[in-house]
């Protein structure tokens, strides 16, 4: 049997490790949190953000350890750009995601911050620990802020709960202990999914000649990110657009605080940034969070053709991925075609979805008006 062909079978293996794994993750920490009685928004932007981000921290952790460093950063980075073109293009695609006014003034613009500050540290070729321990620090005071402004805006939370009986957020002991359970089979999951995982991809990208980068980038980054595409559709299916938006943001700002902060401190030497993840990949993850800015502000919610011109945004990433490491001679021209087209065809999207969130704001108020009149 080829080499390749048992590496594949590891990598299908590790990918369910991971999925079973995020699962059972998030599940256990989101009834931990409703034990709690934490906001809806909150839970999207930590608890279940954190938790489908989980495979990513035990892959990049793995990599980095071992002293993979171009797939530790390209599954990052991948994975940032696959929350924002692939996540939220499938959610909004099956129905239209509605934003909180948090997440557009917030967090959001945060996600934008922490991906320009990561390659500005980026620029000397390396992410140190230095580096590290600010980005962790970051997210500490994150949470910490997040915790607070959760329990500000409470009178929302409070209705919430007001219908459910006296005793129903209680935890009971075996409760609490089924979620430990499920916690520490997750744990576990995505530890031995990881390291097949990685395994596999090095192996892979050996055998074919491909390069780390790359497998990190696309196989490793969106087989990571199937955790938040299932939350996320999930969700938008049952009109929980603010768990699918707040599930793909802090997914993304625990990647690179969280994800990336631990790496650089733990690994030997920190992490090394290769040119093109300099020059070419990073520069995209900054501008899929910037893009996210207009469209989030564009009535507060996402359109079917705004997802859909992001699903399109992301099959041009990966195909060019594809031509870069296959090293073709039309590749400055698919460049030059990417920056005519693509730019235009955005803004005119762009614009053409300003027009009609203004649209519906005129047939809200002229609603509002009728029922004032009658």
């Amino acid at each position: 049997m080829p080499d390749w062909i048992l590496s594949l079978g590891l990598l299908l293996i590790g990918f369910a490790g991971l999925i079973g794994g995020g699962e059972f993750l998030v599940r256990s920490a989101s009834g931990l949190a409703a034990i709690m009685r934490i906001s809806p928004l909150v839970i999207g932007l930590t608890v279940v953000a954190f938790g489908t981000s989980a495979p990513e921290l035990a892959v990049t952790l793995q990599s980095a350890w071992a002293g993979a460093a171009d797939l530790a950063l390209g599954n990052v980075v991948g994975s940032n750009i696959a929350n924002v073109l692939l996540v939220l293009g499938i959610s909004a695609a099956i129905a239209p995601l509605a934003v909180h006014s948090r997440i557009v003034r917030i967090d959001a613009p945060l996600v934008v911050g922490a991906s320009i500050g990561l390659w500005l540290m980026s620029l000397d070729g390396r992410i140190g620990r230095l580096d590290g321990l600010v980005l962790f620090a970051l997210l500490i005071g994150y949470l910490v802020w997040s915790v607070r402004q959760g329990k500000t805006e409470a009178g929302e939370i409070q209705r919430e709960f007001a219908a459910t009986p006296p005793h129903a957020g209680q935890a009971r002991a075996p409760d609490l202990l089924k979620q430990i359970a499920l916690l520490l089979t997750g744990l576990l999951l995505l530890a031995l999914g990881a390291r097949l995982l990685v395994m596999a991809a090095v192996d892979i990208a050996r055998v074919f000649g491909v390069s780390e980068l790359v497998i990190g980038l696309t196989v490793v980054a969106v087989g990571t990110s199937l955790p938040e595409v299932v939350t996320s559709v999930i969700a938008s299916r049952r009109g929980k657009g603010d768990i699918a938006v707040g599930n793909v943001v802090g997914s993304n700002l625990f990647n690179i605080l969280a994800v990336l902060g631990l790496a650089a401190l733990l690994a030997p030497g920190g992490i090394s940034v290769s040119r093109a993840a300099l020059s070419m990949d990073m520069p995209i993850m900054i501008a899929t969070a910037v893009v996210c800015l207009p469209v989030f502000f564009t009535g507060m919610r996402i359109d079917r053709l705004e997802g859909a011109i992001f699903l399109a945004y992301f099959l041009v990433y990966i195909t060019y991925v594809v031509m870069r490491a296959s090293q073709a001679s039309f590749i400055a021209r698919f460049e030059v075609a990417m920056l005519a087209f693509v730019i235009p065809l955005t803004l005119i999207a762009l614009a053409f979805s300003v027009q009609q969130s203004r649209a519906r704001q005129r047939a809200e108020r002229a609603r509002q008006a009728d029922a004032g009149d009658a």
